[in-house]
């Protein structure tokens, strides 16, 4: 799994004016092709290790010498990896922050999103006071949403699932990072194949299911669509195929009052209740808008006597 190791970078070099005009340059670089110049100070924190205070004051008076965690060379070439065949900078870093974790990301999961950690807040509020029970993350990738879960509910049992052992591979990995490594149950297969011994006993079920239409990839910017992993992606024809059958088949596994919470892609909300209200065995069911306002999850509760 390419760019999946990382590790604390260690001082091996110290360099003076070079290393300034590196990064003036790899900034008119990047402005030049349309990414974010300020990625080229977060490559230079995050892999040689340069803190923030020196790169802010840096752009005013340069210090005569900086130590760094790696050359100038390696450096170069990370950064053209980054503007010239676009790998997201969080790949060639390793790491991305979400919510308060630092997790560990490689192209076999999908970089987590910012807009996805509400996803823990409205789970939170929706539990109200019965958190307890056997929470699932299914599509668990870096297993981001399983993390937060299983942080937000001490008193639950997680269980994530994926499709990929590689993607699997990272999600472990964070969870002996996040200290969580008792707290969360990894299982290997497509959605509910693995959750046979559960059924009717899943308190909550949460994902971020690819709901992407399948033409639709093909547009998407180039970081993503050369690098992240289609799996994570690609929705089908219409973007629901995925969510259709989360909706479809939940009911088998639900307890009777489970929640049903899943994120989609912006514009989905009204077909993704159409599927909940149609299945006539959830109650409640409702779209719920990100930090931007938009609506992103929808959130159900599975009644048995529905169905």
């Amino acid at each position: 799994m390419s760019g999946f190791s990382v590790s604390d970078p260690k001082p091996t070099l110290t360099v003076g004016r070079d290393l300034w005009v590196w990064r003036s340059q790899a900034r008119q670089d990047a402005e030049a092709v349309g990414i974010d110049p300020d990625e080229v100070d977060w490559l230079l924190h995050h892999r040689a290790g340069i803190d923030r205070l020196t790169l802010h004051l840096g752009a005013r008076k340069p210090p005569e010498t900086v130590t760094l965690g790696c050359s100038l060379q390696d450096l170069d070439r990370l950064w053209t990896r980054r503007s010239s065949d676009r790998v997201p900078l969080q790949y060639l870093v390793g790491t991305v922050p979400w919510r308060h974790f630092d997790l560990l990301v490689s192209p076999a999961v999908l970089i987590p999103r910012p807009e996805t950690e509400a996803i823990i807040d409205i789970a939170e509020t929706a539990a109200e006071d019965n958190s307890g029970g056997i929470w699932v993350d299914l599509g668990t990738g870096s297993g981001a949403i399983a993390l937060g879960l299983a942080e937000a509910f001490s008193d639950a049992s997680i269980v994530a699932v994926d499709a990929s052992e590689d993607a699997l591979t990272v999600a472990r990995a964070n969870a002996e990072r996040c200290g969580a490594s008792d707290r969360v149950r990894w299982l290997h297969g497509s959605w509910f194949e693995p959750l046979t011994p559960f059924e009717g006993q899943v308190r909550g079920l949460v994902s971020n299911p690819p709901y992407i239409p399948s033409e639709e990839v093909l547009t998407l910017q180039p970081e993503v669509r050369r690098h992240e992993p289609h799996l994570a992606l690609d929705g089908g024809r219409d973007g629901l195929d995925a969510l259709r059958h989360l909706a479809e088949t939940a009911p088998d596994y639900l307890a009777d009052g489970g929640i049903w919470l899943v994120e989609h892609m912006a514009g989905q909300s009204e077909a993704v209740r159409s599927l909940l209200e149609t299945l006539g065995c959830y109650r409640n069911v409702r779209a719920i808008a990100d930090f931007a306002g938009i609506d992103r999850f929808v959130l159900a509760y599975f009644d048995a006597n529905l169905r």
